[in-house]
């Protein structure tokens, strides 16, 4: 069963704003502090692309095929998961990081596993399936202590 300790990180996530967090205090009454937090403007795809997707030629007389055009709006949820990727390396390379616990939606858990530095990997005691941005950081101590309870 994993446990918050002191000094434990909890980084919440969706694919558009982070949140990192700082235990002060111990497993049975967490007390998280904001230590920092990214956010990432990504409008819907629609308004990101420019073009109609391009078309190119077919077999048989005068046919064209569309061509998929890149998903801006997706495209920028995983650079989104590579960027936080990097600031965790970054802090567990300089010894600022030594045990993490991260909740996200299980989409967002998959993009930034496929990213992260196998040292961000061996600190984590716990993953979180869930979407707690929009939460306070008061809820955000209670439901991840429940989760972590439970698991």
């Amino acid at each position: 069963m994993a446990r918050l300790s002191k000094d434990t990180w909890v980084v919440v996530t969706d694919s558009e704003k982070a949140l990192f967090l700082r235990n002060l205090t111990d497993h049975e009454n967490p007390n998280l502090e904001i230590v920092g937090s990214r956010t990432q403007e990504n409008p819907p795809d629609r308004e990101q692309s420019a073009n109609r997707p391009g078309r190119k030629p077919d077999t048989g007389v005068q046919q064209r095929s569309a061509m998929e055009d890149t998903d801006w709006h997706q495209l920028a949820k995983e650079r989104f998961a590579a960027e936080l990727s990097d600031i965790l390396y970054e802090k567990a390379h300089s010894g600022a990081l030594e045990s993490l616990v991260i909740v996200a939606s299980p989409q967002v858990l998959g993009h930034l596993r496929q990213d992260m530095h196998k040292e961000v990997l061996e600190r984590i005691i716990a993953e979180v399936p869930k979407t707690l941005t929009n939460h306070s950081v008061r809820d955000i101590e209670r439901l991840v202590k429940q989760e972590l309870d439970a698991a």
